[in-house]
């Protein structure tokens, strides 16, 4: 039985309510959420929050889970609402997510953690510097994409997730490759010793923190300036550079407040992983549909179904606390059907003569 089978008969395992299997799923995909929602909010100081809450809507909606085949996707689904969902929550006022207004924790930094604990170098660390410049929207889906180049998803499953045909996923990806990229020449230019005098003066009324419109004005800058525009040679494809990375580790911290949200259920009548954002296409039941069905059964089974997944939750971060606070995850191994779990590993960085790594060959766009 391949892995992909073994994943699904623990989906299938879990929705039935065995609660070894949801130990086992909570601590295989708690990783996975982490490194969408922390690279997507980048610090912010609710992303731990944000991490606790998908977990718990996810197990307390697994039992409407249509096809055990399709949970990757639909988890990432619930991820990516309750990041939009936090946006929105901190621009009310604007009804867009252009810029973020909550500060970033200084030590939760997800940047700061892709750089220490996979020991980034080179462009690999420009890259991963770079992603501070993007629009929140535009980091939503490089935390994506970024998956899919290290190879924990596939384009399928973020165009499930996004509820996007696979032409309009790459067209979005696209777009967003082409800021990254900006992004990175903007980190060049603001690197470079000693620095363009010209652009000192254009950055005399910057504040120091990394912005869409001041990615926009370097960036411009460096496109028209005799010895900045040097910087837009040399750039790596940003997915040659992201294959094969290793997943982040979470930090202490989030071991240590998902160990206290696993004490607490999520409360009845919440809101549906939908709410507040578009449909998914299928992938999560509708709005009511959980609470339908919940209303046919007797208030002691949906205490004990709490009960059940406030232990899934404990159980997965015990669990994450192996090898120093490393998280472990499935692998792929297609052949022998067992399942294969990975440490965080720090990643070499790219050769000094320049040249990709073999899994850039893959292309992703």
């Amino acid at each position: 039985m391949s892995t992909r089978h073994t994943a699904e008969a623990l989906v299938t395992a879990a929705r039935s309510g065995d609660q070894a299997a949801q130990d086992a799923l909570v601590g295989a995909y708690l990783p996975l959420v982490y490194n969408i929602v922390g690279r997507a909010l980048n610090g912010s100081v609710d992303v731990d929050d944000v991490v606790q809450d998908t977990m718990l809507r996810v197990l307390d909606s697994l039992d409407g889970l249509r096809d055990p085949a399709s949970f990757r996707s639909w988890l990432v689904a619930i991820a990516m609402n309750q990041v939009r969902a936090h946006w929105h929550r901190q621009q009310p006022a604007r009804g867009a997510m252009d810029e973020a207004d909550d500060v970033a924790d200084p030590g939760a930094d997800f940047v700061d953690l892709t750089i220490v604990q996979l020991q980034l170098s080179g462009q690999r660390q420009e890259t991963a510097r770079a992603t501070r410049w993007l629009e929140p929207d535009d980091r939503g889906l490089l935390s994506l994409w970024w998956l899919e180049c290290a190879g924990e998803l596939t384009r399928p499953e973020i165009a499930a997730a996004l509820a996007l045909s696979p032409q309009h996923t790459a067209v979005r990806v696209q777009r967003m490759k082409a800021q990254l990229e900006a992004a990175r020449v903007v980190v060049r230019a603001l690197d470079a010793r000693p620095q363009c005098q010209e652009l000192r003066a254009e950055l005399a009324g910057w504040d120091g923190r990394p912005s869409a419109l001041w990615r926009k004005r370097v960036a411009r800058h460096a496109r028209g300036c005799a010895r900045c525009s040097g910087l837009w040679s040399g750039l790596m494809p940003a997915e040659g550079l992201l294959a094969g990375l290793a997943l982040v580790g979470a930090s202490s911290a989030l071991l240590a407040r998902t160990g206290s949200a696993a004490g607490t259920a999520v409360p009845a009548g919440s809101a549906s992983p939908l709410d507040g954002t578009e449909d998914l296409g299928g992938l999560v039941p509708p709005v009511g549909h959980r609470a339908a069905r919940d209303r046919t059964g007797s208030r002691a089974d949906a205490r004990r179904r709490r009960r059940t997944r406030r232990r899934a939750v404990g159980g997965a971060v015990v669990a994450a606390c192996v090898a120093g606070g490393g998280f472990w995850y499935f692998g792929t191994q297609p052949d022998d059907g067992t399942q294969k779990s990975t440490a965080v590993q720090p990643a070499d960085d790219v050769l000094a003569t320049g040249s990709p790594t073999p899994d850039a060959a893959r292309g992703t766009s």
